[in-house]
């Protein structure tokens, strides 16, 4: 690896809905803003082309790392990763693995990211499952969600696991003092919830002094925890349904203020308000969502991701290297 002062970020150059362009794009944004060096992983001649359409084939601070196959959005994720040794992904996380690059960026199958991430660089000791987080918009600002689709199924000890790793990457990533954990339920009680969140609670309340206990669905809009802990499952369902109610919203205030020739002129008004509210919602400001709890710092960034949230995503790496996340979760998980 290069020194410290310069990391490398290995980018998947072939992930995402609009790869290669746009993971281009944001790389060269990236590495003018930032003080980092990104390797992006896929076809070589594929990727040459991107950077002699930018003007960037010269520029020393982005190398190539070949890789000859691509794991498809529609593949099933283990099976890829065994099968495709030299997909963007597998060699991408193998970078990590060997030394050469100090983080991994893909906007591919998620799946696909989490096996690789198992097999090639393996749990942070005493880690039970790896989680996946994500960023939520909130009034208050946002709120970290962990896990949001890598377990569907859970155990208490792994909801713990989840709020230390999820407390980490706060304090270390997202600059939260003391990040406030709460636990996921159908009520505020202790004694509200299944089995699994009942145990989990009880855990918890031992474990962090920032645990300020169960909350609600709708506790988490409002920003009233920094960090909710919950299943794979549900989190995968929570944040699902939190873009398609954004989509509907967005959808309906768009048809209402087209509408007529009066609601469109007051429209016009408020354009530079409605372009402040949709920054703070836009997912692409976020970056990505790291993968917590392997031996190295993995981003999985939105499908859909734009050149913004690749840029973005490859911020949220360096800050992830920058803050020792790893090592901070191996400190925590040890004590």
């Amino acid at each position: 690896m290069t020194e410290s002062a310069h990391p490398i970020i290995a980018v998947d150059a072939m992930g995402g809905d609009h790869a290669p362009s746009v993971i281009v794009d944001g790389a060269l944004e990236a590495i003018r803003e930032l003080d980092a060096r990104v390797a992006l992983v896929g076809p070589e001649d594929v990727i040459r082309a991107e950077l002699r359409r930018l003007n960037a084939e010269d520029d020393e601070r982005i190398s190539l790392v070949p890789a000859s196959e691509v794991i498809e959005m529609a593949e099933h994720p283990a099976n890829a990763v065994r099968q495709k040794t030299d997909s963007s992904i597998v060699v991408g996380m193998r970078q990590v693995k060997d030394g050469h690059a100090a983080a991994f960026l893909s906007a591919g199958n998620t799946g696909a990211m989490l096996a690789a991430g198992l097999f090639h660089l393996g749990r942070i000791p005493g880690v039970e499952r790896p989680a996946i987080a994500t960023v939520f918009p909130t009034r208050a600002g946002f709120t970290l969600i962990v896990d949001v689709g890598a377990n569907a199924d859970c155990k208490p000890e792994y909801l713990a696991q989840f709020a230390l790793m999820g407390a980490a990457y706060a304090e270390q990533v997202l600059e939260v003092a003391k990040p406030r954990v709460g636990l996921l339920s159908i009520g505020e009680e202790e004694e509200k919830g299944n089995q699994v969140v009942q145990r989990a609670h009880a855990l918890l309340r031992e474990q962090s002094a920032n645990f300020v206990g169960n909350v609600e669905g709708k506790d988490i809009p409002v920003g009233a925890v920094d960090v909710v802990v919950c299943d794979g499952f549900v989190g995968n369902v929570l944040i699902k349904f939190a873009e398609g109610v954004a989509s509907t919203i967005g959808g309906i205030i768009r048809e209402e203020i087209t509408s007529n020739p009066f609601s469109k002129l007051l429209a016009a008004g408020l354009r530079p308000s409605f372009k402040r509210a949709y920054s703070r919602l836009d997912y692409a400001e976020f970056g990505g969502a790291p993968l917590l709890g392997v031996q190295g710092v993995v981003i999985i960034a939105h499908g859909r991701s734009n050149a913004r949230a690749i840029y973005n995503a490859i911020r949220v790496a360096r800050r992830a290297m920058d803050g020792n996340l790893v090592e901070t979760i191996a400190r925590g998980i040890k004590a």
